[in-house]
């Protein structure tokens, strides 16, 4: 799926998302910039979530409450390497049955679970954005 967006229609956009993802992971690629987070605080809304979505870049992860289901919300841009992402336990993260949606997740690529969600964000020159939404190739 591909789709082009303004800011302002990011909700409509969400919603098409959830109702085409093929799983409860979600690894987001594109530029510092292009919009993973706005993208996330919109898909977290579509899930039902009611909290303040923000950006874990120091915390490195965020859990918000969402229709009896928990999100977890990561980023990985400070993330050295795998080892420090085994050490806080990503595995238990990954494979635990909840919403995990990764900004930068290519370090951990590796370790993904076999069916994850892909989504690519571009931001084009008049600042709309271009987002690509692949199934795993797992």
């Amino acid at each position: 799926m591909r789709i082009r967006y303004s800011v302002e229609e990011i909700d409509a956009v969400a919603n098409e998302i959830v109702k085409n993802l093929n799983s409860k992971t979600i690894f987001l690629y594109g530029n510092m910039g292009a919009g993973k987070t706005t993208l996330i605080k919109a898909i977290s809304k579509c899930l039902g979530c009611k909290d303040e979505v923000s950006s874990p870049t120091f915390s490195i992860v965020n859990e918000y409450e969402a229709d009896n289901q928990l999100i977890y919300h990561f980023d990985l841009y400070r993330v050295k390497d795998l080892e420090e992402a085994y050490n806080f336990g990503i595995e238990d993260y990954l494979f635990s049955n909840n919403w995990v949606i990764v900004e930068w997740p290519e370090l951990i690529e590796p370790i993904a679970p076999k069916r994850f969600d892909r989504i690519d964000i571009e931001l084009n020159n008049d600042n709309s954005r271009t987002l690509r939404l692949n199934e795993s190739p797992n």
